[in-house]
């Protein structure tokens, strides 16, 4: 690996600082945007249960709100709910554009090495073959080692290049995806909260349990 790096050239430091940046973005992205981390099953079914027993309290609102973030998007609705339907509805949407920044947190930057890493391997390619041109100029095509070095040059550096940038391209539209999933379902358990608040539809409390 030490050697493929080296034969690379100067190149390959940046594509190697991308792989690190990568790796971690795509690791700490596959922590975070955990299901069960954003948007619990149970969070809506435990407010109809403190609604029910009549819990619904400052305390029990601060716990939702910090338990995840639908929770924090729920907190947001019902501590605004008796103020009418569309002070909740844009309460909720407030909670929820914060709630989605920090979900697409670093997809950007995954994003953005996806595409430059084939073109900093691109570039390889060009340097090497000026590197491997400037040789067949000076000392004509008998220094084969000198036109092999240039042509190794540039095909390290373009297959490396594509090695970071394939995998964090498949990786970033995962997780694009998976934000998609998670904000539809939060705005679906947030719509259930508004309707059953302002009358709109019955809860089913045989999903609450006892």
């Amino acid at each position: 690996m030490k050697e493929l790096i080296v034969a690379g050239g100067w190149l390959m430091l940046p594509i190697l600082i991308c792989s690190i940046l990568a790796l971690a973005i795509i690791i700490e992205r596959a922590w975070t945007l955990r299901p069960s981390k954003i948007a619990p099953k149970h969070t809506l079914a435990l407010v109809w249960k403190w609604i029910k027993n009549k819990q619904l309290d400052s305390k029990r609102l601060k716990e939702l709100k910090g338990s995840s973030p639908l929770g924090q998007i729920l907190a947001a609705g019902l501590s605004n709910s008796k103020h009418g339907r569309e002070i909740m509805k844009e309460s909720i949407e407030e909670a929820a554009s914060g709630v989605i920044h920090d979900l697409e947190r670093f997809l950007n930057s995954l994003g953005t090495i996806a595409v430059i890493t084939p073109l900093l391997g691109l570039l390889g390619t060009v340097i090497g073959m000026i590197k491997v041109f400037a040789e067949i100029q000076i000392s004509g095509t008998g220094n084969a080692d000198a036109l092999a070095g240039g042509i190794s040059e540039a095909l390290i550096t373009t297959a490396a290049g594509l090695t970071i940038a394939i995998p964090a391209m498949i990786m970033h539209r995962f997780y694009v995806r998976r934000v998609d999933e998670l904000v539809i379902a939060m705005e679906q358990e947030a719509t259930k909260l508004v309707e059953v608040l302002h009358g709109e539809r019955e809860v089913d409390y045989s999903e609450v349990g006892k």
